[in-house]
């Protein structure tokens, strides 16, 4: 099949299509793609998120908190460690309760989130609704998802966002994902959640998309009084157009992916 075949059509999309042969096996090009992809995605998993600049963005307001893996390696190997804060870490406290508290949390993938995680929560605190009592923003490091359930009960928050980075393909090693969770606690199923993915412009789904989903979740949550399987995103443009943002978020829905 000619190239010039599959070229628009590679336009279209980030997977590996029309790639050809050499004899049995692939071409050359195929082959350096397919390492320097490789490449990346390790690269992102094990880069470490640089927290003194990401705290700079954040004009110095932010609480760090580390999770029970003392480094990268024991991380990688014991996703249970990164569920939980290092014990020998006091939690962080606050004086006032919050609605929300947003993580910022490396996950797989720290170059996700040194790109996009602020400019998303930046987009989604301007979006959220007056009434939203938002807390003080927290860096996690060598976290998984569920380290969000100990930060939001620490800090008695309503919900909790986790901005997270995702792990890493050889198409997406920049891919962020957004965790909603009604409730936080130590033991919260991943069924309690709800997920926004592959938030990544250009090549994935942009802030102001992500920021109108999320918000319709957290409208949601706050009338349902509950994330997860119980909630439903309806966010989807056509929807947008013919109904009140209140109405966005329904229940008996479908449950965000887990992480």
């Amino acid at each position: 099949m000619s190239a010039d075949f599959w070229q628009p059509l590679r336009a279209l999309t980030p997977a590996r299509i029309g790639i050809g042969r050499a004899g049995n096996g692939l071409s050359t090009r195929a082959v350096l793609e397919a390492g320097a992809a490789h490449a990346l995605a390790r690269d992102a998993v094990h880069l470490p998120l640089d927290v003194d600049a990401l705290a700079a963005e954040l004009g110095g307001e932010c609480l760090r908190v580390a999770s029970a893996a003392p480094d990268r390696a024991t991380y990688l190997t014991r996703p249970d460690l990164g569920r939980r804060p290092d014990p020998a870490t006091p939690p962080p406290t606050v004086d006032e309760p919050a609605d929300l508290v947003v993580v910022l949390a490396d996950g797989l993938s720290a170059t996700a989130v040194q790109k996009h995680a602020l400019p998303l929560w930046r987009s989604l605190r301007d979006a959220l609704p007056a009434d939203v009592v938002v807390g003080t923003p927290v860096i996690a490091t060598q976290a998984r998802v569920a380290l969000g359930d100990h930060i939001g009960a620490a800090l008695r928050a309503r919900m909790v966002l986790v901005l997270i980075g995702e792990r890493p393909g050889l198409s997406s090693a920049d891919s962020l994902g957004a965790y909603l969770t009604w409730d936080p606690r130590p033991g919260v199923p991943d069924s309690a959640r709800n997920c926004v993915s592959n938030i990544r412009p250009p090549h994935g789904l942009d802030y102001a998309t992500a920021t109108r989903t999320i918000t319709a979740l957290i409208t949601g949550a706050r009338r349902l009084g509950a994330t997860g399987v119980r909630l439903k995103d309806t966010s989807l443009d056509a929807v947008v157009e013919h109904r009140d943002r209140d109405d966005l978020a329904v229940a008996d829905g479908h449950q965000g992916r887990p992480g």
